[in-house]
């Protein structure tokens, strides 16, 4: 059995789906009651009270885990997770981390994700870390404006770095869940090339075949809306490296064709894939 959390979002869907495929066991855990595929058990649990987790991981042999916002707060401890994993005899866990653990050490979120990384190493279970950058998905934030008003609205329009596709997410983290070989792994993720805020706008409306009108927000503006679903330590956190990257952060990993074979899959292939939620 794999336990997969945060398995309604934009990496759990494709990961269940695509560990359900392999015909592997499943069990999709989400804080609310969702559709899963078939022959998949679901878990009501929430992972800020670990105790919700323990149904979801008794016959468990490995562990995807996710971290919801509210778990990269300060006074959070998900390290707890791994402890009640561990303890219930799961062999391997899949962390999903962040790239800004390597790029940003200091930050204040990237502290706890450090120390958690740290939690699992040392935890005695089998592990594989991944290290995304920004996500594609980000910009289901701009479909409603766009949908109304044909507007994306965003800081930094001419700042880009090299966000990732969550499927190829999905994609790794289901080879690190399943194959021995990634044992020990520390995979950084990006996309195959830097893309701004106004080339993701652009990618956007070629997907939607209608023209569509960049709007620069200030920071202020920006974090007020990204702290409507995250804490405002990842916000800042994340608002740094928007509108700053440093080199490390600009870089193209090659760990997503390391591990799949394949190049990654560009903004424009999501957008076009993605384009319903946009029309």
């Amino acid at each position: 059995m794999i336990v997969v959390t945060g398995a309604t979002g934009n990496i759990g869907r494709p990961l269940t789906r695509a560990l359900a495929e392999a015909g592997e066991q499943v069990t999709a855990v989400s804080r609310n009651a969702a559709a899963v595929p078939d022959g998949v058990r679901h878990v009501v649990a929430d992972l800020a009270e670990p105790t919700g987790l323990e149904p979801a991981l008794a016959g468990a042999k490995a562990l995807f885990l996710l971290l919801s916002g509210d778990l990269h707060a300060i006074g959070a401890n998900p390290a707890d997770i791994i402890e009640k994993a561990v303890a219930a005899g799961v062999r391997r866990v899949v962390l999903l981390s962040s790239l800004g653990v390597a790029t940003r050490p200091f930050g204040t979120t990237r502290v706890a994700m450090r120390e958690l990384e740290d939690t699992l190493r040392e935890s005695g279970s089998a592990w594989a870390i991944l290290r995304p950058g920004g996500f594609a998905s980000n910009a289901l934030w701009w479909a409603e404006s766009v949908r109304t008003q044909r507007v994306v609205a965003a800081p930094f329009g001419d700042t880009g770095v090299p966000i990732v596709d969550p499927a190829d997410i999905a994609e790794v983290a289901a080879a690190c869940l399943l194959d021995d070989r990634h044992t020990g792994g520390v995979y950084e993720l990006t996309g195959p090339e830097v893309i701004t805020p106004r080339g993701q706008t652009a990618a956007i409306a070629a997907a939607l075949g209608s023209p569509v009108r960049f709007q620069e927000l200030t920071r202020e503006a920006a974090k007020a809306g990204m702290t409507r679903s995250m804490p405002a330590e990842l916000a800042d956190d994340t608002l740094d490296i928007l509108g700053s990257p440093n080199p490390a952060e600009l870089r193209v990993s090659p760990d997503v064709e390391r591990v799949l074979g394949r190049a990654p899959r560009s903004f424009a292939d999501w957008a076009a894939r993605n384009v319903a939620a946009f029309r």
